[in-house]
């Protein structure tokens, strides 16, 4: 019983991992320094709420192996009893490896926190040097795909405000053109892995 208990114990793990692993690696590649793997694993967004159904009943049925009643033979076979279980198989390491699961399945509402936070002061000369444009991007797929566009385009000289939006597929940059230029914000947005399709002019 505990050896099955173990076994969907992993098994929650792997696919916990899986089901966020579009938005974990972003984060990954931030602090590796490898931002053009950023949106490596975006396809899997599409398969994200399979894999937390897997992980939730997967886990469910390693507690209902670990918490079942036992059986007449298993009671009446004391050869078990007789010593104490690896912690791998213990009630402790599975409610570990539960919250472990949940922490995984919820990345991508709260990894954008592990991005610095760019507050760049831009001298304008001129209102008249201001521009703003829309990129759409896609390939974005939760809040951390957001905060590493944003985290790319920051970096660059002349930005005054970014904002970049998954749900809309866009990227909206405000930026002084005496200092940088649509291209070299393309090119920054592009670096990170997820693709500029198409940019419009507000101004």
């Amino acid at each position: 019983m505990s050896t099955k208990a173990n076994t969907f114990a992993k098994v929650g793990i792997l696919s916990a991992v899986a089901a966020s692993l579009c938005c974990i690696t972003p984060v990954l590649a931030l602090f590796a320094g490898t931002t053009s793997i950023a949106s490596s694993f975006s396809w899997m967004e599409l398969f994200r709420p399979y894999l937390i159904g897997i992980t939730i009943l997967v886990l469910a049925f390693a507690w209902y192996q670990k918490l079942k009643p036992r059986t007449k033979e298993e009671i009446e076979c004391a050869c078990e009893e007789d010593e104490k279980p690896p912690f791998m198989q213990t009630k402790k390491f599975l409610g570990i490896v539960t919250v472990f699961a949940f922490l995984m399945m919820a990345f991508p509402y709260y990894g954008q926190i592990f991005y610095p936070k760019t507050n760049k002061k831009v001298a304008v000369v001129s209102s008249d040097n201001i521009q703003e444009l829309t990129f759409n991007v896609s390939g974005m797929t939760c809040p951390s795909c957001e905060e590493h566009v944003k985290h790319k385009v920051n970096k660059l000289n002349g930005i005054v405000n970014s904002k970049a939006s998954y749900e809309n597929g866009n990227a909206i940059i405000e930026f002084d053109r005496t200092k940088t230029n649509e291209t070299e914000i393309e090119k920054a947005i592009n670096s990170t892995g997820y693709k500029v399709t198409d940019k419009k002019q507000f101004n």
